[in-house]
Order: C-alpha cells, then sequence, then structure tokens
C-alpha cells in the first residue's frame, strides 16, 4: 500500500496537494474542485475520509501487482 501511495505522490511528495492525479482524485470522489484545494483542504479531506483513501490505496496496490 505506501508502495503505490509513494508512486502516485511521484514529484509531489512533499506538496501532495499540487498533485494533479491526487486532486483530481479528491474532486472526482469528495465534490471539491481541484482548483480549490491546499493544503488545509487536502489534509482535512485526507483525515476525514482517511478509512475510503486506505481502501482505495489497498485496491491500487492490488491492481498493480
Amino acid at each position: 500500500m505506501l508502495r503505490i501511495a509513494w508512486r502516485l505522490s511521484k514529484g509531489y511528495r512533499l506538496r501532495p496537494w499540487r498533485s494533479p492525479y491526487l486532486c483530481w482524485r479528491i474532486e472526482t470522489y469528495f465534490g471539491l474542485h481541484a482548483d480549490r484545494i491546499g493544503a488545509r483542504e487536502f489534509f482535512r479531506v485526507a483525515w476525514q475520509q482517511r478509512h475510503e483513501l486506505i481502501r482505495y490505496l489497498r485496491w491500487a496496490d492490488r491492481m498493480d501487482r
């Protein structure tokens, strides 16, 4: 699971809220507009939806293997 999270955040590991892929994922599944996602919103959503995010990372890891 950590391997896929590391790969998905490539190029944005110190600033994950600027990742186009992660912003698209948050916009698609949680309804926030991607252009409005900053650090505060990113971490708030990540904390509130942590169970869903973990479930997604597990699924993505299974698909990657």
